[in-house]
């Protein structure tokens, strides 16, 4: 696989599994409570604001806005070209590879949008295809102006990561978990090997239905997930899924010539139980001490708010803005997978968890510094400590 970004170590231990709230659910409703009081210091320092409102155990886009600037792109706002050098991204390849984006409702611009993008970067054209959640290149679902956000977002990912490759984008007609498992279906039936999705269900493993995985489980696929944008302790679904890669964040950051990178203090990541004893049975590929259940996150990449991505989005925003967050960090994920060209032969986080220490240099490489909560220096939510 083409290099990455990886925050093996760096997880946390939370969320519930049923529909019905549990102990672990309501410590993460609890958190998402909170935040809403008291700010995280990143998100007053970067004046970060989510595109739609982060709620408790139902699908939530995670797009998170620094910043805008209107009709002019922001330079502070990480590029294609970025991204391509810091990731040594080998993108003259993935022609023919079809990456497919899954979130709900309508962005009527993201078309005019994503091409207004690759041309202030010199991506060239793109096959992009826009259905609804049956498949069909018209009667779209409404629009929202939120979700529309992540949308463009997600798109210009795929776009900076991979520009040859093909990209379908699969609206759900709501923000609901029956409508996005039929945008899961859809997106398979189309042809896609590689589903993103840049949306989570806080607090509930398996988003309220306890078939959800069924929709994440299509053999040669790979799903792709968010992790969450609350840090150590609250993460759900689909990233929790054994059968979904579920996709941390770092902070990147140019220094110099290069690039720097640590843990971003917002990504979400977990043991799939938080004291509820319900939680995602733990896969036979993972060994690590403190986590009997499914440990997330899988690998992870750029979501840091300083600087954070530029995004072009005419629907419920004037043109350029500065993004940031996981959902931005799924999509890229989603890219490289097609970059690689090995999509069917990818057994969820199995490709990463385990790596050898000798092959991990030449396909990721490790995050050593920083934190997403406080654990007690464990691996679960710390860089660096060499613990498993």
């Amino acid at each position: 696989m083409a290099p990455l970004a990886a925050a093996l170590a760096v997880a946390a231990c939370s969320g519930g599994a049923q529909s019905v709230p549990t102990a672990g659910a309501s410590q993460t409703q609890a958190k998402i409570t909170a935040m809403t009081r008291h700010i995280p210091q990143w998100k007053v320092a970067n004046q970060a604001h989510e595109a739609c409102p982060q709620v408790y155990a139902q699908p939530t886009c995670l797009a998170l806005t620094v910043r805008s600037n209107g009709p002019s792109p922001l330079v502070a706002g990480l590029a294609p070209a970025d991204l391509e050098a810091a990731y040594n991204l080998p993108i003259t390849q993935g022609s023919g590879q079809i990456v497919a984006i899954v979130d709900a409702y309508d962005n009527p611009n993201v078309a005019s949008d994503l091409a207004t993008y690759r041309q202030q970067f010199g991506l060239g054209s793109v096959t992009f295809n826009k259905y609804n959640q049956n498949g069909q290149q018209s009667n779209y679902p409404q629009g929202s102006s939120g979700w529309g956000t992540e949308i463009d977002l997600d798109v210009d990912m795929v776009s900076a990561a991979c520009p040859k490759c093909t990209i379908y984008l699969i609206e759900a007609n709501g923000a609901d978990t029956t409508d996005l498992e039929a945008a899961e279906d859809e997106a398979v039936k189309l042809g896609a090997k590689i589903v993103s999705n840049s949306w989570i269900c806080y607090s509930d493993d398996y988003c309220g239905d306890n078939n959800f995985y069924n929709h994440f489980s299509s053999k040669g696929v790979v799903y792709l997930a968010a992790s969450g944008d609350i840090g150590y302790d609250a993460n759900g679904a689909p990233e929790a899924g054994s059968s979904v890669v579920s996709i941390g964040g770092t902070q990147l950051t140019k220094q110099g010539s290069g690039y720097n990178e640590t843990v971003w203090s917002g990504a979400g990541g977990g043991c799939s139980n938080n004291g509820s004893g319900t939680g995602i049975t733990k896969p036979t590929w993972q060994h690590d001490p403190s986590c009997t259940y499914r440990t997330d996150s899988d690998v992870s990449s750029e979501a840091g708010c300083a600087p954070g991505v530029a995004e072009y989005d005419t629907y419920g925003n004037s043109g350029w803005i500065v993004e940031c967050g996981t959902s931005a960090a799924s999509p890229l994920n989603a890219a490289v997978f097609a970059l690689a060209g090995n999509a069917s032969s990818v057994n969820a986080g199995q490709h990463f968890w385990q790596l050898h220490r000798r092959a991990r240099k030449h396909d990721v490489h490790d995050i050593t510094t920083g934190n997403d909560g406080s654990c007690g220096g464990s691996y679960l939510c710390t860089a660096g400590t060499k613990q498993f």
